[in-house]
């Protein structure tokens, strides 16, 4: 497989010192959306997602409930694999930073950086977020009354000083500041702008170990320091390709091709990581997107509001596909977005129960009960052509187009426009008259869907991926045949008109929601 025609997409890997929220579960899902939609257009994909498991954040809360950090952080690590597994994110690896692999995968990077003089051994005196883990210069804190300070972020910050390891970022700092401004590499511009300005700023050296501490990765040469959890965390993305060895992955993976990410640690992405690389002089990764927060109608999600979702709950409620669906379709991708109960259940019965669930559940049961399940070739009048032409240019053209660019809600508006015309289509063909007054005709236009229907359970699998494989098997459309090249394929329909298919009665795929009493009741 060539390098041009791989892709290497990862998520932020979590810090588990709590459940996961539905942020986690936004960008696993989007993360997934994103791998699916590349295997589909036919590429070689590595999708990487895990857990940061070190720091001193975890130290503490491992403290806190008396037991070491190890325990908890394999009983934490835990959850958010069962989330993934939950909510049917097809990861290639899900990494833990106190796997072996890292932590020698680490070290390699931290003598590579020692090995261009970038390391120098000093005093760290200055604020720091546990709960960030990040360092904050003191004029980027906002001073509350009393005097209490917080970091941008809002979490408390302490003064810490201890000896420890630096890294010669501001060396870096022209470097970084022309890859910034490289188009693409960046998105969206709101991020790119707030990190130019900060680099412009000017960027001073970073203390890149701690020596309070032990729970990390140990420093080459220096065992009484760990180092800074960003640089343990950051290296993941390497660890799973098999770095430092010359591995196939390697050579075929990296760079990354993107790097999805919460827009609260896009320093850490696009400063701090490109110097490590390319102090370690290996390639940068192509791109870097820092999407929004989801907001539970319309506020922050915090444990004092009594407002904290657990997504696995959701997607029980409501089903994995329906989740999915309404976050990418919901959200523009980059910016912040609400949700609820009540938006999730009308999003879901609108678009998939009474629009695309209802047109594939009462063409195929026509076909199935009209013409006794059997397809045959046949001449498309100009109506047949036009609708076909406008589902084709949704589903192959349209949507590619903008899932490439991440514009996951623009995509998805072109494919419901798609199933919203092949609905006006049956409404104006009226096949249920045709039956009577001319029964030709009436195959043509259902066999006109039945392709429609193809093309827009073809295009619609990354989103979901369950329920568009339940449309696509009772269409008889093999595993094989459901990519996006398969979309040009002029001739698949009379192949299968000619073959022993028969279209059986349908299964409804897309049941129509209900909102759960409790939900309705805090309203």
């Amino acid at each position: 497989m060539s390098r041009q025609n791989s892709f290497y997409v990862t998520t932020a890997i979590s810090y588990p010192n709590g459940r996961p929220h539905i942020g986690h579960a936004y960008e696993a899902i989007a993360t997934d959306v994103i791998a699916r939609f590349q295997r589909l257009m036919g590429r070689s994909v590595r999708f990487q997602t895990g857990t940061d498991e070190h720091g001193l954040k975890m130290a503490r809360k491992a403290e806190e409930q008396g037991r070491t950090a190890r325990e908890l952080a394999d009983e934490m690590s835990g959850h958010f694999r069962e989330m993934c597994d939950a909510l049917n994110v097809s990861h290639d690896r899900f990494i833990r930073t106190v796997e072996d692999d890292h932590h020698r995968a680490s070290q390699a990077i931290w003598q590579c950086m020692e090995a261009a003089g970038d390391l120098y051994l000093d005093r760290y005196e200055g604020w720091y977020s546990v709960r960030d883990e990040a360092y904050y210069d003191e004029s980027e804190l906002v001073e509350q009354e009393g005097g209490t300070k917080l970091s941008p972020q809002g979490t408390p910050v302490e003064w810490t000083v201890e000896e420890s390891w630096f890294f010669r970022l501001s060396k870096y700092q022209d470097k970084l500041l022309e890859l910034l401004k490289t188009p693409g590499f960046l998105e969206p511009a709101s991020r790119r702008n707030e990190m130019i300005a900060f680099v412009e700023q000017g960027l001073r050296d970073l203390s890149v170990s701690r020596t309070s501490f032990d729970w990390g990765v140990k420093v080459p040469g220096s065992d009484n320091h760990v180092m800074y959890v960003w640089v343990d965390a950051l290296t993941n993305y390497l660890t799973g390709l098999g770095f430092p060895d010359d591995s196939e992955e390697m050579r075929e993976f990296w760079p990354a091709d993107l790097h999805i990410i919460g827009k609260d640690i896009v320093r850490f992405h696009t400063i701090y990581w490109p110097a490590f690389l390319m102090s370690a002089d290996l390639p940068l990764p192509k791109k870097v997107f820092g999407h929004g927060f989801l907001l539970n109608r319309g506020q922050k999600e915090s444990k004092s509001l009594g407002n904290v979702t657990d997504p696995l709950e959701l997607a029980e409620t409501f089903g994995v596909d329906a989740l999915r669906y309404f976050l990418m379709r919901e959200v523009a991708f980059g910016q912040d977005g609400s949700y609820s109960p009540e938006a999730i259940v009308t999003r879901a019965n609108a678009e998939l129960a009474n629009s695309f669930g209802n047109l594939a559940q009462r063409t195929l049961s026509m076909i199935a009960k009209n013409m006794d399940g059997l397809l045959e070739p046949y001449s498309l009048a100009d109506a047949d052509s036009i609708l076909l032409d406008v589902v084709h240019t949704a589903c192959a053209v349209e949507l590619p187009k903008e899932f490439e660019n991440l514009a996951f809600s623009v995509g998805i508006e072109a494919w419901i426009k798609a199933v919203y015309a092949c609905n006006q289509y049956v409404d104006e063909q009226a096949p249920w008259t045709l039956k009577k007054t001319d029964p030709e005709r009436m195959k043509a236009v259902l066999q006109t869907l039945f392709i429609a229907i193809r093309d827009l359970a073809i295009a619609i699998q990354p989103v979901v991926p369950q329920k568009a494989a339940l449309v696509l098997e009772q269409l008889g459309i093999a595993q094989d045949e459901r990519t996006f090249a398969h979309l040009e394929d002029g001739a698949w329909f009379d192949r299968l008109a000619s073959s022993d298919f028969r279209v059986g009665k349908p299964t409804p795929v897309f049941p129509r929601l209900e909102l759960p009493q409790a939900a309705e009741e805090g309203a």
